[in-house]
Formats: C-alpha cells, structure tokens, sequence
C-alpha cells in the first residue's frame, strides 16, 4: 500500500502509533450545509459591526491561519483589543473559547465580539435588527430554523456551525500518525522525539495539540514580560488562577505569528526556547530547538477552502453603519 509517490505504509505502526498522544485530525462531512452555508454569510458580514467595516474574518482572517497576523485586533474606531487573537481553525477541539476560557464553546463565544465596545462596537439588538430588515436573511433563518424569528441564539449558533466546519486535516504529521512512512523526515521524527522527551507533549496533546487544559505561563520561572494580564484569574477569582490561560492549539502555528496571549515574539524558535525555559525549566540548544520547530511544521494542514459568500443588499430600514 502507498500513499502519494515513494511513500509506503509500515502495517505494523498502525497501532504503535494510535498509543501515541497527539490524535490526527478526523474529517467530517455531516453536518447541516443550510446552517452551515447561513454562518458563514454571517462570518463575513461586516454589517454585524456597528461601522459596517469589521466582520468576524477581520481578527480570524481564513487567509492567514484563522488569525490577523497582528500583537492584538484592531477593532471599532481602531481600539486595540488587549490581547493576541487565538486562530479559529480547529477552534472545536478546545475545552472553552478565549485566553482564559470565558466562553463555553464557539456558540457562546460568537456573540463576544459584536458587543463588545473595542471590537465590532455594537449590540446584539442592533444586529439582530439589521439582519432582520433584509429580506434574504429573513428567508435563510427560515429555511434552517423554520421561523422567520431571527434571535442572537439563532445568529450565534450559525456562526458556530460555520466554524466548527473550519479544521485542517491532512498534516504531514497526521499521515505519518496513520502509518505512512516517509512523510515526515528524520530530522522532524527528532524533533517529535525531543517535544515528547523534554515534556512539551504534556501540555500539548490531543487532536489539537493542545487546548485541552489550562496552565499557569511562567509555571517554572517567573514571565516577567507581562505582569497585567491575569487570565483564568477574571473568570474565577481565585488567586492559583492568576497568570493561568488556555493551553493554545499547536495546528498549523508556523501561519499564526506573533505568539503567546501578549504578542511577545514572531519568532517560532524563539517561542520554543521561552516555553521550554519558563514552563519546563529546560534551556535548549539551538540544534535541539531547530528539531522541534522543524517537527511543528509538519503540523500544518489542509486549510479550509471557501469561496466568498455574496451577501444581500441592505434595504431602506436596515441600519445605516455608524463609525461613532
């Protein structure tokens, strides 16, 4: 059996490598396309936001990784949001949404950013308002709810479906999971070994790799670099939960620069050797770090191809954008 050209398939890793604790990505295909097709209208309708200019693709651009590529959003009336914005490609297999996991699941937070002041800058009354005036998208909610009520319960599940669509399956690192040889090479397969060996695995683990649990930055050596941002510690008020965030996905982050909650490096290398520093206590050498970079690249994977939606026109009562 081969997969692609000179790449043979061992029958005996199969289940060797099925013990190991990184899981490939599973590709989907049922799901409801109505609902689907309707969130991502949603997520790339800037008349969500009260400037009629930010759309949910502005801080999770599908073009870059799921993410703007910037130290925090630019939001409503360029307000800088105060934190990095996490991808939103395989968003799904995180435990709860946001840094400090304030949101249960995409569906609670999709209805986040459009109220919030700094970020799209309106309201969910507003934008219920707007989507209700347009005739099309009275009939789209019909056709997946079957009423014409539209509801931001109704708006946010859309959007949840949309995303929950966005996975990237098919790494190098995924085939090899499966039992392919040959695509990923021995410099990588060492670098595998050295993220295992030296502890990253434990943090970094799942479908995801990562985003399963959430850890205190600076858990060995004090990170002295941001000193403000208190993480779970907003959610629940308890002292062990300061400087306490969601583990963050590992898919595809050689496309997700700058890195961390504050933005504090665009280089991938550099980020390895500060997460083995103030996490694991462990300084690498650059040939190790190299290894380790090189195996997190294989990580990338298919990203999600989608043909822009062309959304309706506003109506004589639809909301007229406000940049105020």
């Amino acid at each position: 059996m081969t997969y692609g050209r000179g790449r043979s398939m061992l029958v005996e890793s199969d289940s060797e490598r099925s013990k190991e604790l990184i899981k490939p990505i599973p590709i989907n295909y049922y799901y409801d396309k109505a609902k689907v097709e309707l969130g991502k209208k949603l997520f790339f309708e800037p008349r969500l936001s009260k400037s009629g200019g930010i759309t949910c693709n502005s801080c999770h651009n599908l073009s870059t990784g799921g993410a703007d590529n910037l130290p925090s959003s630019i939001g409503h009336k360029w307000f800088f949001g105060p934190i990095n914005s996490p991808t939103v490609l395989n968003a799904k297999f995180n435990l709860a949404q946001f840094w400090d996991g304030r949101a249960k699941d995409l569906k609670e937070q999709a209805g986040g950013p459009i109220a919030n002041p700094i970020e799209m800058g309106s309201n969910h009354e507003l934008a219920v308002n707007v989507l209700q005036s347009i005739p099309e998208y009275v009939q789209w909610f019909k056709q997946v709810y079957g009423g014409e009520e539209i509801n931001v319960d109704r708006v946010t599940d859309a959007l949840a479906a949309f995303e929950e669509t966005l996975t990237t399956p098919n790494s190098r690192f995924d085939h090899w999971l499966n039992g392919y040889e040959e695509t990923i090479s021995e410099f990588e397969k060492e670098g595998y070994d050295l993220f295992k060996n030296k502890g990253c695995i434990f943090c970094h683990n799942g479908v995801g790799v990562g985003g399963n649990s959430y850890r205190k930055f600076g858990n060995i050596k004090p990170y002295d670099k941001d000193t403000h941002t208190l993480g779970r510690y907003n959610v629940t008020k308890k002292e062990e939960d300061k400087y306490v965030f969601k583990v963050p996905l590992l898919r595809n982050i050689e496309l997700t620069a700058p890195y961390f909650h504050d933005a504090s490096t665009w280089d991938l290398d550099e980020a390895v050797k500060i997460m083995a520093e103030y996490q694991l206590g462990a300084i690498l050498t650059d040939n190790e770090t190299s290894k380790i970079v090189a195996f997190l690249r294989t990580l990338t994977g298919e990203q999600p191809s989608i043909a822009l939606p062309i959304l309706p026109p506003s109506t004589a009562t639809t909301p007229q954008p406000n940049r105020n």
